[in-house]
């Protein structure tokens, strides 16, 4: 029997704390309670999404789309209407546009290789920016070299945002995909998405939007951003790891080849030749992550019933007082200061470089991010080796960013000392 979950209101007296929900969130780390600010990364899982898993696992367990018996049908229908929710999650307009991948990463490279790479050729140009992640990069990287095309980056200002007026300018006729992170995993800043694409439309050229980082914080609405393909993954949304979604327009995703071969994924075999099934099986050879796909359906589940505008309320207040809280600390930089950001925060102190700092939070019991976060030409426009980054979720509380603060206030004392 799945649990009920607490709902989230502003006054926390009058219904319960929702961190009752994540069970790890109760638990010590070097003797000291758990404070884990490492959400970018990835997000704690509540309660109901680990029982939903377990009770596939334990009652339910079969492969899909093969079976005729019992199981196997239970559990298709389980994973269909996971990829249901997905669709509604985003406002797609069918659920056959909603493709499962391991994650964003996957996602961004069946576009690559499977819509990018047969529409690309020498002298051609990809667009992205100059905050990307790795895997909005290198995938794009990879086709450009292949191709004889060119990789073209949009600047970024100093506060974290993406110069409009440079990237309108670099959109051309040589312009084939536009590849854009929808919010930064580094600095927090949500880009003007719907505007972007609308100025690659006017040149015809198709959008995909990385939202990694801005489906746990922002209501995204696919048909509204009017995007070509919209990606995400689950373990940053409060469900299992390893699955993730493609949200590709339908008559896009039925013109691309299959990006890998295998069951599940053909409507007929022979030595001498294979054909395809339709959009989304098109894309999904071999055995999914079935159980990894109904436990992101139960995680969006939970994100309805708790109430996404509550949960990035909360949010939005978290960042307010970490904001103020950290911009007392002598020394300290926050890297990313865009009016329209989420609840990231990467910042370097003058006192100690960002893994100093990860260790010693560390041994206070405080979990944040130190390094370059997949993003180090970010880091050089930045003109820092690393940042540290505390990230938060809605379960995250103003004691325990004021911990962070007076944690970090003990490190400037170590390294002035």
């Amino acid at each position: 029997m799945l649990r009920k979950p607490s709902h989230y209101m502003e006054s926390q007296e009058q219904k319960p704390d929702p961190r009752s929900d994540f069970p790890i969130l109760r638990r010590e780390v070097k003797g000291k309670p758990l404070v884990y600010l490492d959400n970018a990364a990835t997000t704690q899982k509540p309660q109901v999404v680990i029982d939903r898993v377990s009770d596939f696992l334990a009652n339910e367990n079969a492969n899909i789309h093969r079976g005729v018996h019992y199981l196997s049908m239970e559990a298709t229908d389980a994973y269909d209407r996971a990829r249901a929710k997905a669709a509604g999650f985003l406002n797609a307009a069918t659920d056959r546009e909603i493709v499962f991948t391991r994650g964003t990463t996957e996602a961004i490279n069946l576009v690559a290789r499977s819509f990018g790479a047969p529409r690309i050729s020498s002298g051609d140009e990809i667009l992205i920016s100059a905050m990307e992640h790795h895997a909005n990069i290198v995938p794009w990287q990879m086709i450009a070299k292949e191709c004889g095309a060119q990789l073209v980056v949009a600047p970024v200002t100093d506060a974290g945002e993406i110069d409009l007026e440079a990237y309108g300018k670099l959109l051309g006729t040589r312009t084939k995909i536009v590849a854009l992170s929808h919010v930064s995993n580094v600095l927090g800043t949500i880009n003007p998405a719907q505007q972007m694409v609308a100025m690659a439309k006017e040149h015809g050229i198709p959008v995909l939007l990385d939202g990694a980082q801005a489906v746990p914080h922002i209501r995204v609405d696919v048909r509204e951003l009017n995007c070509d393909f919209y990606t995400f993954s689950s373990h940053k949304l409060f469900g299992p790891d390893g699955v993730g979604i493609l949200y590709g327009r339908e008559e896009l995703l039925a013109a691309m080849p299959p990006y890998q071969g295998g069951g599940d994924m053909i409507e007929q075999v022979s030595f001498e030749n294979t054909t395809f099934r339709a959009p989304p099986e098109r894309f999904e050879a071999g055995t999914p992550n079935i159980s990894g796909a109904i436990g992101l359906g139960a995680a969006i589940d939970y994100m309805d019933k708790i109430g996404r505008e509550a949960m990035h309320a909360r949010e939005a207040q978290l960042l307010a007082h970490a904001t103020g809280k950290l911009g007392e600390i002598p020394g300290l930089t926050i890297r990313g200061t865009a009016p329209e950001k989420v609840a990231v925060i990467s910042f370097t102190l003058e006192s100690a470089h960002p893994h100093d700092i990860g260790t010693i939070l560390d041994s206070a019991g405080i979990a944040i991010r130190a390094g370059h976060h997949c993003a180090q030409p970010l880091m050089q426009r930045l003109g820092v080796p690393a940042t540290a980054r505390a990230s938060f979720a809605f379960y995250n509380t103003t004691k325990e960013i004021d911990r962070l603060a007076d944690t970090l206030l003990e490190v400037n004392r170590m390294f002035d000392a």
